[in-house]
């Protein structure tokens, strides 16, 4: 199955937003991807980095936007995850949005909220749901929530063996440790939940998170260079575990309950 990311820099106008999300959608459709990754914030943009709060978010344009994504959706066959800021129940979520091209939607709500986060949204109350595509079982995490293991561990019992993981990660100034920190965090999820991991950040000139594919045994498979516009695409086959992987799901198994 061909699987795709695109980074961009995540501003805080949703017009220019979505001319990069219509972009990414179209060079995408002409590699043929069937799973298409957008940073977290991507049609909103993330408070206050670039939008002054969640409460001023034209939440009409934003919503004019989904409808646009979820007819590129239908219109290329293609499933595509993107980051937004939903409103209601009495407040604001930070969430992921996975359109299908059914023009069914399903939706995460990042729970592991601290600092900003926890300024500008109430947490989600639920832990999602795994989703087939083509062959594989496909979960959603988002940003901060790759620094705790349970939030993967919830999708190892689904039997995830994709993760998708936005974010909205970037610095003021050069920080290769942070970046060094968060792949390591990346790399170690794949390995203790035997899943291939995409992850797909803003891109900034001081880029803190990468967009790339890992897989089962944390190795990178394919990677954007950080601070750059661009697409990540990636032919991802559903193989046979190795031994070491096969050793890591049965001990797994034997500890989850």
């Amino acid at each position: 199955m061909k699987i795709a990311a695109y980074q961009f820099q995540v501003t805080g106008n949703i017009d220019e937003n979505f001319s990069h999300i219509k972009k990414g959608i179209e060079e995408a459709a002409g590699y043929g991807a069937e799973l298409l990754l957008f940073p977290e914030c991507a049609v909103t943009g993330y408070p206050p980095r670039c939008v002054k709060s969640a409460a001023g978010v034209d939440f009409a344009a934003a919503n004019h936007v989904h409808g646009q994504i979820a007819l590129l959706s239908r219109k290329h066959r293609m499933h595509i995850v993107a980051g937004t800021i939903l409103n209601g129940d009495g407040g604001y979520y930070n969430s992921a949005v996975l359109f299908r091209p059914d023009g069914e939607k399903a939706v995460y709500r990042k729970r592991a909220l601290w600092g900003w986060d926890r300024d500008n949204f109430r947490k989600g109350q639920d832990g999602g749901t795994v989703t087939e595509i083509g062959p594989f079982r496909v979960g959603v995490r988002i940003c901060f929530e790759i620094r705790f293991p349970e939030y993967f561990r919830e999708l190892y019992k689904e039997r995830a063996d994709l993760i998708m993981t936005l974010f909205y990660d970037d610095s003021d100034k050069d920080d290769p440790d942070r970046y060094r920190m968060i792949n390591g965090h990346i790399q170690t999820r794949a390995v203790e939940n035997v899943c291939h991991i995409l992850s797909c950040n803003t891109c900034s000139p001081f880029q803190t998170a990468p967009t790339a594919l890992f897989d089962r045994s944390g190795r990178i498979l394919a990677g954007l260079e950080p601070g750059k516009e661009g697409l990540l695409v990636y032919d991802l086959e559903k193989t046979p575990l190795n031994f070491g992987e096969l050793g890591r799901k049965e001990i797994s198994d034997s500890l989850v309950k």
